[in-house]
């Protein structure tokens, strides 16, 4: 899903809930208009790519925005094609200077910010990555995404030291330049680095990377993230917060096709019926914010909902005791589909904060006093798998031989613990705070869990419920002590987990934990700028170790999806490190209206 930067979620790990679909409207069906109906599990905090840093706001923002490159939508493994990008980069010898030409007749959505030209969208241009990327660079923007660029591209860290020299009131020069970043004409763009970087595709493919039209920013001012102007194939319409988000058919939008190859078994599957078609097929995308399992649940089961993830309340109605969909609701027309996220999930220690940040024996004490297995079964019905470390399964640098001990479930010890943080501490512990995502009766089940699970070794831990932007306010300003959240993969490179553990990427980059060694930094620095090799895992497998023995989080879990569909949602296929989906998937408007009776 993600990505991913950072794509974060709240702890719910049933992932489509971001891609359910929720609610009807008579007229529309009667009328055959093809609408996509999707629900989110959280309140959208943003749709400016420079400040996207979680899986709902890129799961909506990201079918408005577009990058360079894509996923293809069928391939497995998962493969990297020009988006925005007409090809591949020229890349010169010594692997420093990218070359992109861009893909010709891309405009911007229509919109009233482009007021040279009444409002029609203009053309996009290499000079609107330049803007973007110094966006994100810009010091006074607080971007949560500077991690991306950082220490990669000539002469952008300068521009970004001399944005935080400016004094309050004065303005940032975008025409400033930098020498890594030029556009020989409109349609090239020339990135060089300061040494090699085998990620850069896949950054490049990445939502915050999104180009974006100075008019837009210039025009909407400190409300350019309520007013998303991009180049895909959707444009919002209407977006009521807390409640709704709908969007329509970009008709600007350029002639993209759905693919007409993809894996083994897709052909089967239906999933190449619409091969070579122009894309969208979906007339208009409908999103309403439902934070409560069962009433998803039952809107799901009236037929109004073309997707939904199964609540932990409702698993035995729909899976039987071999994890196979139960016959009645296949009668309904429902399919299920399982596979593995890139995800891990975990309660993260802010290692700055005098109590927990100083105290090892404190963070192993409470890592031991979740039981694992347990929190899996109750929370997940075995739908997912206990993390010993941050790197998923799915990559090939996790290891299912390792045993971490401080996510093994040893109460005894995590008293024995208790006694040394208490020394550590210079007396008795106070009560610690957990800030938690969610103020829905999932959360609060956890947040008891935990609590029960913390007074069991003696320690008073008290849980600070919020809703989901709030949340992510108070992680980006160093506010929390503990926090509940996870990661899911922006792209398939372990890279990207192990990014959230360097020093530099401290909040309001992507690491929240405010983590710093030293050696760890030393190793990531070295891996990151190699390509992927035996010594490169060697070096992974020696940070993650760093991070086992150092406990700056309470791992807990790797996701495992289960996602129902209705059978008329046409071409979905689960695809873990792309959002922008929609456009891909299509209604089969009388096959719903049979199975609703509308």
């Amino acid at each position: 899903m993600s990505m991913k930067n950072p794509l974060i979620l709240t702890p719910v790990f049933l992932l489509v809930v971001l891609f359910a679909g929720c609610g009807g409207d008579d007229q529309d069906q009667a009328s055959g208009k093809m609408v996509r109906y999707l629900s989110l599990g959280a309140k959208v905090r943003g749709m400016d790519p420079m400040d996207i840093g979680d899986t709902t706001s890129s799961s909506v923002a990201s079918q408005i925005f577009e990058s360079l490159y894509q996923y293809h939508y069928l391939k497995r493994p998962y493969e990297l094609i020009p988006c925005l990008a007409e090809d591949f980069p020229t890349v010169s010898e010594d692997q420093l200077t990218y070359t992109f030409k861009l893909r010709p007749g891309v405009v911007f959505a229509d919109d009233p910010c482009f007021t040279a030209t009444q409002g029609k969208g203009r053309q996009l241009v290499a000079a609107d990555f330049i803007y973007a990327w110094k966006r994100i660079a810009d010091v006074k923007n607080i971007s949560k995404n500077w991690w991306i660029f950082e220490d990669h591209i000539v002469g952008l860290d300068e521009f970004r030291d001399y944005t935080g020299r400016l004094k309050a009131g004065e303005n940032v020069d975008y025409m400033r330049p930098v020498e890594g970043l030029q556009a020989p004409d409109d349609f090239t763009l020339v990135v060089t680095l300061k040494r090699p970087w085998p990620q850069i595709l896949y950054l490049l493919a990445h939502l915050p990377t999104a180009p974006v039209a100075r008019e837009a920013v210039q025009y909407y001012g400190k409300s350019i993230h309520n007013h998303p102007v991009g180049t895909g194939p959707y444009m919002l319409k209407d977006w009521k917060r807390g409640n709704k988000i709908v969007m329509v058919r970009n008709p600007r939008f350029r002639q993209e096709f759905y693919p007409v190859e993809g894996s083994p078994g897709d052909r089967e599957a239906g999933l190449l019926e619409d091969a070579g078609k122009v894309l969208p097929f979906v007339d208009e995308a409908r999103w309403q914010v439902v934070e409560e399992d069962q009433p998803r649940w039952l809107i799901f089961m009236r037929g109004q909902l073309d997707a939904s993830g199964i609540p932990k309340d409702f698993y035995n109605r729909a899976i039987d005791p071999s994890r196979q969909l139960r016959s009645e609701m296949k009668d309904k027309g429902i399919r299920l589909q399982i596979f593995r996220d890139p995800s891990t999930y975990w309660y993260g220690f802010n290692m700055e904060d005098p109590v927990v940040g100083t105290n090892k024996p404190l963070r192993q004490a409470m890592s031991m006093a979740i039981n694992r297995p347990e929190y899996v079964e109750i929370f997940t019905n075995n739908r997912a798998e206990v993390a010993q470390g941050v790197i998923p399964p799915l990559f090939k640098e996790y290891d299912p031989e390792v045993i971490n001990p401080n996510c093994q479930y040893n109460p005894e010890r995590a008293r024995e613990l208790l006694k040394e943080a208490v020394e550590v501490h210079g007396g008795p512990l106070p009560t610690i705070t957990i800030s938690t995502p969610g103020t829905d009766t999932l959360s609060r089940q956890m947040g008891e869990y935990v609590t029960l699970a913390m007074d069991n070794i003696g320690l008073k831990v008290k849980i600070d419920y919020m809703d989901w932007p709030s949340f992510q306010d108070r992680i980006k300003t160093k506010s929390s002590q503990v926090f509940q959240m996870g990661w899911v993969a922006d792209y398939p490179d372990p890279e990207n987990f192990m990014q959230l553990f360097y020093s530099k990427n401290v909040s309001p980059g992507p690491n929240n934990f405010n983590y710093r060694n030293q050696a760890f930094d030393t190793l990531y620095e070295k891996a990151k700028a190699m390509p992927d090799s035996n010594e490169r895992r060697r070096i992974y497998h020696q940070m993650e170790n760093i991070i086992r023995d150092d406990c700056p989080a309470i791992f807990l879990v790797h996701g495992v999806a289960f996602v129902l569909h209705y059978n008329w949602l046409k071409n979905y296929k689960p695809h873990v490190f792309g959002y922008g989906l929609i456009k891909y998937q299509r209604i089969d408007v009388a096959a719903r209206q049979k199975s609703v009776g509308r």
